[in-house]
């Protein structure tokens, strides 16, 4: 079997890993992997048990979401931000062997599990790792779901799920060991940890992180060298408005080789605002939790605006109706929920054997929940949510994401979040929440929008918000979203 991060067997002096002016070696992340082992072998914990690793913004945190990944044992990444509720139902599910916090004051008390500080100490061995992770079936990540329909449920990856994505990734944006990959994404979602810090050591190129989000310093990094950004709308979005402001962050925007969005749509006004300060396009992806990336836009694939691009190679993708029968249309407009099937797909949800059969059948199809229609290349584009952006209005199924753009067409929207309410007559309208950037009546968005798509799609109702509640990753929360 293959190593799941190779450069680790063969470890030197080229840089892995800097943040702010901490900078590690490949053969420093390979002495903290071996002393990483050593000290859980002397707390009784070998591989294949369940680590916790509160996901603190330091070096010391990302040195060991990669120790402990290649060392064998199950990582579970917890968010210093989560609740009581959330977070005791994580560790009881999960039930880790043990917590590791690169400062345990910060964490003390809120779980009821032995948690061991991290110290630059972890790095510093006089051994090298006998043997690193291989490419195999067992379980590498539990990597908790947003819980949007009750408790979050524990998705199961694999070393070969994780293996399989980033070398399909690698392959369509040409993605190589001389990329520094820039990002500023947190360290317990798909994005920020398995693409961001996990593909930069496959790959073999180097990650530059960032605790915070600071526009002047993500230009200033991806003006160093061969960069690759990984990012959210909004990011984009506020690195554009900076860059208005201040026109010294285009020349670092304009020398990146690749920019990538996840995570939800690129409105495509910022995406031609983008466009105009970079002179290239954001390049856009899809995936979810349980499934790792499932489309992408190739680097040398022609502009599709609104597209996440085909599925990724070695990945089947098709559109199902309600009764999860295929759906051959290919016209842009037909549209259905996404099914995907490959090695990406997750093992299953663990301790949760029943969720995981509602969502995966015998024949390996994974039903995402996400509704999208795809274009006579193949190329997929998402609409939003079954769940929450489907919208059956007077007989029509409405894609929530469609008014959402559309609404983002208007120069006077800033942002917009689109649901839909039970009606009487409609069984349920178009209800549309909006951020302004100039005053306007929400009488002219709704016929804006009636003139840019069909009349029926037009909102019913629409609310002035200051701002939109989002998550970590920048997506709207629709569930906070209320008309009072």
């Amino acid at each position: 079997m293959a190593s799941l991060f190779p450069r680790l067997d063969a470890p030197g002096a080229e840089l892995a890993l800097r943040v702010g002016s901490d900078r590690l070696t490949s053969l420093d992340l390979a002495h903290a992997t071996a002393a990483l082992h050593q000290r859980l072998t002397r707390e009784g914990v070998t591989p294949g048990a369940h680590v916790a690793v509160w996901t603190q913004p330091s070096i010391e945190t990302l040195v060991t979401l990669v120790a402990a990944a290649a060392g064998g044992f199950v990582v579970v990444p917890l968010d210093p931000k989560l609740g009581p509720l959330e977070l005791n139902h994580i560790v009881k599910d999960a039930a880790p062997a043990l917590a590791l916090a690169a400062d345990p004051a910060q964490v003390e008390g809120r779980i009821a599990v032995k948690t061991l500080p991290l110290s630059a100490e972890l790095r510093r061995s006089d051994t090298l790792p006998a043997k690193t992770r291989q490419v195999d079936d067992a379980p590498m990540l539990v990597l908790y779901t947003s819980g949007t329909t009750g408790l979050p449920k524990g998705a199961v990856l694999t070393a070969r799920n994780v293996a399989f994505d980033l070398d399909a990734l690698a392959k369509a944006w040409r993605w190589t060991r001389a990329d520094t990959v820039v990002h500023a994404l947190p360290m317990f979602h798909v994005h920020g940890l398995v693409l961001g810090l996990y593909g930069s050591l496959r790959v073999g190129g180097a990650l530059h992180w960032f605790p915070r989000f600071v526009p002047k310093e993500i230009a200033d990094a991806l003006a160093g060298g061969t960069t690759v950004f990984f990012a959210v709308p909004t990011m984009y979005h506020r690195l554009s408005e900076a860059a208005d402001v201040d026109p010294s962050l285009i020349p670092g925007l304009r020398q990146a080789r690749l920019l990538v969005s996840g995570s939800a749509a690129l409105p495509q006004r910022d995406q031609q605002r983008l466009e105009a300060l970079t002179g290239r396009r954001v390049i856009e992806r899809y995936g979810l939790t349980e499934t790792l990336i499932n489309c992408a836009v190739r680097l040398d694939a022609a502009p599709s605006p609104g597209s996440v691009g085909p599925a990724v190679e070695g990945v089947e993708l098709k559109l199902v109706d309600d009764q999860r029968r295929t759906l051959d249309a290919r016209d842009d407009a037909t549209l259905g929920e996404v099914a995907v099937r490959g090695p990406n797909v997750f093992a299953g949800y663990l301790n949760r054997p029943e969720a995981t059969a509602a969502v995966k059948d015998a024949d390996g199809w994974f039903f995402t929940g996400d509704i999208a229609c795809m274009r006579p290349d193949g190329s997929v584009r998402i609409v939003g949510r079954r769940a929450t952006d489907l919208i059956k209005c007077g007989g029509y199924k409405v894609g929530a994401g469609e008014v959402e753009a559309a609404l983002l067409e208007h120069p006077a929207v800033r942002e917009a979040a689109v649901v839909g309410r039970p009606d009487p007559d409609l069984g349920e309208r178009i209800v549309a929440y909006v951020v302004l950037a100039t005053p306007t009546e929400p009488k002219v968005l709704e016929d804006f929008v009636a003139g840019q798509l069909s009349p029926h799609k037009r909102p019913r109702e629409v609310h002035v918000r200051d701002e939109l509640p989002r998550n970590a990753m920048g997506k709207v929360v629709k569930s906070k979203l209320t008309s009072s």
